[in-house]
């Protein structure tokens, strides 16, 4: 049995009034109200709000909400945190996703009515609190103004569904069915940790629901016969009414195709796209930055540490709100796109992503393993999946990439893992836009997942990742062409350094892995090792397309 730690909610603030709010449905939910100034002699008087909705405690220091109200209150914001229905001190389910449009809306009425309202509210936060903020802007509600959504998507965190019609589709994360297990099985935050050399994972989770002595429902809705409930008014976050939105991506956020298929939702929505901002950093999901200090680059962050993140985090925010919410400067001065060359401390601005001047380049992969300005003869080239012995993913754990900055160079050496590398760069070039990889697959094996990894490698050696891509292959017995998103790119590849590809048929455990006889990964069972092919050489071999900013590839 795993040791499972319970996390009740932490005590309220003393710098807040505990408020409960009646939902349409007669369920309370908790939040804390903090108004600028001392408690003693709070500003009681009408202003702007700023609301957070979110799982994980209002109150706890996983978030630092405390912290954040006091950064947004000395900016003259009133500020409402609260526990999303099910969590901490709210009542109701924790039903995962689809209350929160309803909710958003009671929660955005009752702010209206209070004394210190002046009607105006504006939303800010990450990830599942980043997801409240669409959810409430599709619930319509006029008092709504601006939302500043950080590395979140839509479509955060259900399963993969299969339909009868498909041959190709996403991977499934590992985190996908325990997210439920932990964030969202009760009011209480519940962490334990699989057993990740059983991987009969549906086994271990009846062991933790029998422990626990209760059943969790968002599990239950989704494992192991699946009930979809929608998430949004007519299935579409964005077919009401708009509101400005300063959309935050990170280049190594975990969540970032989320995020960019949102973005490319809006853009088919003008009313949307003529009220969408996008600011794009080099973090991961956890916040920490790619040129982080040594001093800051640890697990526990200090309170100092936090409050010297706050500037970075919400000023852009907040200043977004200061034209959107407040009526203070002009629309046209915002940059509709900021976004920063990793590798360097440019934050820079364009019209447009990607940004004008930009070309896009290809590289072919050959037989003997390298990334060529031409196509080379053609080849077959094969690869192993034992799951016994997967590729094991770099990070110790995918939302905090840039805390462990992992070398991927090792697992380059591996003999299931197919590698390809470029010359070395005799100058400097920006990447700045998507990139993609093309590749024919098959497999001896019913099912088989590729995984496509970017690499920047060092004159030293060591690899960091820069882009990534996956997708499942059904019925891979025929071969079929997949056309692989590895996301986009801003970064700076330093002269000396050379690209790298990495393919492989497994990341464990940030994925689940395929079982070799396509039974259920979730639920495991027999397994048998197989052999995945691709092709390199002529005019439909692996190749690879990055977009180009400023400097000539190899």
């Amino acid at each position: 049995m795993p040791d499972i730690l319970r996390i009740p909610p932490a005590p309220e603030s003393p710098l807040s009034t505990p408020a409960r709010i009646r939902m349409r449905d007669g369920v309370r939910l908790a939040a804390d109200v903090y108004l600028p100034g001392a408690p003693e002699a709070a500003d009681a008087s009408p202003g702007d709000t700023i609301l957070i909705r979110l799982p994980y405690d209002k109150s706890g220091v996983y978030c630092f909400i405390p912290l954040i109200a006091e950064y947004f209150t000395r900016r003259g914001y009133r500020v409402v945190a609260q526990d999303v229905r099910g969590k901490f001190r709210s009542e109701g389910d924790a039903l995962l996703f689809v209350n929160e449009v309803d909710d958003g809306y009671d929660t955005l009425e009752w702010i209206t009515r209070q004394a210190w309202s002046n009607g105006r509210v504006a939303m800010w936060g990450d990830s599942y609190y980043g997801y409240t903020q669409w959810a409430a802007a599709a619930s319509g509600h006029p008092a709504l103004k601006a939302i500043a959504p950080r590395v979140t998507g839509t479509q955060l965190g259900e399963p993969v569904r299969r339909t009868a019609a498909e041959r190709v589709r996403r991977v499934e994360w590992g985190i996908t069915y325990l997210y439920p297990l932990t964030q969202f099985f009760e009011n209480d935050a519940l962490h334990w940790e699989p057993d990740w050399s059983r991987r009969d994972f549906a086994a271990q989770a009846e062991e933790v629901i029998a422990q626990l002595g209760q059943r969790g429902l968002s599990y239950d809705q989704w494992y192991p016969n699946p009930v979809l409930l929608p998430r949004f008014p007519q299935g579409d976050p964005f077919a009401g009414r708009s509101v400005p939105v300063l959309h935050t991506i990170g280049w190594w956020d975990n969540c970032a195709p989320l995020s960019w298929a949102d973005v490319a939702a809006i853009a088919e929505r003008p009313n949307w796209e003529a009220h969408h901002y996008l600011r794009i950093e080099a973090i991961d999901h956890e916040s920490y930055q790619l040129l982080e200090a040594d001093g800051d680059r640890v697990a526990e962050r200090s309170e100092a540490q936090i409050r010297a993140l706050l500037p970075r985090t919400l000023d852009p925010a907040l200043d977004f709100f200061e034209v959107f919410v407040r009526g203070n400067g002009r629309a046209g001065e915002v940059p509709r796109v900021s976004w920063n060359l990793a590798g360097t401390e440019e934050q820079r601005e364009s019209a447009t992503w990607p940004p004008a001047g930009v070309r896009t380049v290809t590289r072919y992969a050959t037989a003997d393993g390298a990334l060529a300005e031409q196509p080379g003869p053609e080849a077959t080239l094969a690869w192993r999946h034992d799951p016994a012995d997967l590729v094991p993913s770099s990070a110790p754990d995918a939302f905090s990439f840039l805390l462990s900055l992992p070398d991927e160079a090792p697992i380059g050496e591996r003999d299931d893992v197919l590698r390809f590398d470029s010359a070395a760069l005799t100058a400097d070039v920006d990447l700045a836009g998507p990139a993609t990889a093309r590749l024919e697959l098959s497999s001896d094996g019913p099912v088989a997942d590729c995984f496509v990894r970017l690499l920047d490698v060092a004159p030293d050696g060591t690899a960091l990742r820069i882009a990534r891509g996956q997708l499942q292959l059904l019925d891979a017995g025929t071969p079929h062409t997949l056309e692989i998103d590895l996301g986009q790119l801003g970064y700076r590849v330093r002269a000396g350094h050379r690209l790298r590809v990495h393919i492989s048929s497994s990341d464990y455990p940030e994925f689940l892995p395929q079982t070799g006889t396509g039974a259920d990964p979730w639920s495991w069972g027999e397994t048998r090792i197989t052999t995945q092919r691709t092709r390199v050489g002529g005019a439909d071999g692996l190749a690879l397309t990055l977009t180009v900013l400023e400097g000539a590839l190899p």
